[in-house]
């Protein structure tokens, strides 16, 4: 019975699941945030890359 208390009181589990949780609606945030970043970074080097065959046309 005395195990069984200490499992209940015992916070150390619920910490690692925060944690894990959090890292986890980091990793989607960063996803998310860097799919919008790099379909943006592809159309400038995009436009830099006509730019330049234009000038040598």
């Amino acid at each position: 019975m005395d195990k069984l208390r200490s499992l209940v009181r015992n916070r150390d589990g619920a910490t690692a699941v925060e944690y894990g949780l959090l890292a986890g609606l980091i990793s989607v945030a960063l996803l998310v945030g860097l799919q919008g970043f790099s379909n943006e970074l592809l159309n400038v080097l995009n436009f830099i890359a006509d730019a330049i065959e234009g000038s040598w046309n």
